[in-house]
């Protein structure tokens, strides 16, 4: 059976999503903002949710209508056949989000959904399920343009950058998609060096090693499809167990981590020991200013301090020039990357950057820096 899909994804990543939903057997893939639109099978759907490393959720697309009020979404709701797509006994919630939206209210749109979803429960099965907006079994999505509503169910569950890996964890850190995402932007391939020398709670770390290992990022999760009345346990067992058996054993691969904050190398080591990623990759406690690269030639990833207060930007700012000095004089040969919401740092840091490509942070706009330090360039005689 053919399905239609959204794939939500961090802006700046929906090219990348749609190479990685082709390779999945995605088909009729379509690019917007903050996502993909994709048909398949189930299969498809599962191996999506399994495989991706940038989606955030995917989303089933059930029906799509014409609104001028909430009650036309009202009616669009109580028309789908919610119970044969979950049982009665699943808690459920709606999600509701919107571009442009005319009408006054999104909660009194989402309360008219619920409406419409439990009517429709009392009217085929004689009771209707409870709702849970924390930690339900299903949720129904809501998205709302100016003149369009169109209704989904979730099949992912928990949102897919939550791989279960990342047990401890320090102040702002990057989410599992959009590090994802920033690795394979780098064109970093596991037969290189990788260093993140402000690896905080290590989730550049995580990422690279499974990418390393070929591991499927859901393989230690569960997903929202398994609620749902067409879930296929037996496609989904087939799926899960090519995958794990696909799982690579490198003798050795050169992934480094390193942070200032003793705090923080804690907690990068705890969650690559609870991973079984350890034996992989090293973390040590130390200051960027005071490192040298480990070979003549790798990538360095980092997510440097984007200060909020004016101290803050003053502490940077007298920062960035030191660290453009040890990057000329320690990191000759390497790619450099930075991920930041700090436009400033190329020029304070006296370097030009070969690429800049804009990413967010959820709402925060950013910048992924490329700088290219060639090597020989910069070393004086």
């Amino acid at each position: 059976m053919m399905n239609h899909y959204f794939a939500i994804c961090p802006r700046g990543l929906e090219t990348l999503l749609q190479d990685e939903l082709a390779a999945l057997g995605a088909t009729e893939l379509k690019i917007t903002h903050g996502g993909v639109h994709f048909a398949g099978d189930w299969a498809v759907c599962y191996r999506a949710n399994l495989e991706s490393r940038l989606a955030t959720r995917i989303l089933w697309h059930l029906v799509t209508g014409p609104y001028t009020r909430e009650d036309d979404i009202y009616r669009l709701a109580v028309r789908q056949l919610w119970p044969n797509h979950f049982s009665v006994a699943n808690t459920f919630r709606v999600v509701t989000t919107a571009i442009k939206c005319p009408l006054k209210s999104l909660d009194f749109v989402t309360l008219r959904v619920k409406d419409a979803v439990c009517d429709r429960f009392r009217e085929d099965a004689g009771e209707r399920p409870n709702i849970d907006t924390r930690y339900p079994d299903v949720s129904v999505h809501v998205f709302l343009t100016a003149d369009r509503c169109t209704l989904y169910l979730d099949t992912s569950g928990q949102p897919l950058w939550q791989r279960g890996f990342r047990r401890a964890s320090v102040d702002a850190p990057v989410k599992e998609n959009l590090a994802a995402g920033i690795l394979k932007l780098s064109g970093w391939q596991p037969d290189t060096p990788l260093v993140d020398p402000m690896c905080g709670s290590g989730t550049f770390l995580l990422e690279a090693v499974q990418m390393a290992l070929d591991r499927a990022p859901g393989l230690d999760r569960h997903f929202g499809f398994e609620r749902l009345k067409k879930f296929d346990a037996a496609l989904w067992t087939h799926i899960r167990n090519a995958a794990l058996a696909r799982v690579k054993n490198p003798a050795q691969l050169d992934i480094r981590g390193s942070d200032h904050d003793e705090r923080a190398v804690r907690a990068a080591r705890r969650n690559l020991e609870e991973a079984g990623f350890s034996q992989w990759v090293r973390v040590d406690t130390a200051d960027l200013l005071e490192l040298s690269a480990p070979a003549p030639a790798g990538t360095l990833v980092a997510n440097p301090p984007y200060g909020e207060r004016l101290g803050e930007q003053e502490e940077l700012a007298a920062f960035y020039p030191q660290l453009g000095a040890v990057l000329k004089r320690h990191w000759a040969g390497w790619n450099c990357f930075f991920f930041t919401a700090d436009l400033r740092l190329p020029k304070l840091m006296g370097l030009k950057p070969s690429r800049k490509t804009p990413l967010y942070n959820g709402p925060l706009e950013c910048r992924l820096f490329e700088i290219r330090m060639v090597a020989g360039s910069n070393r004086k005689p």
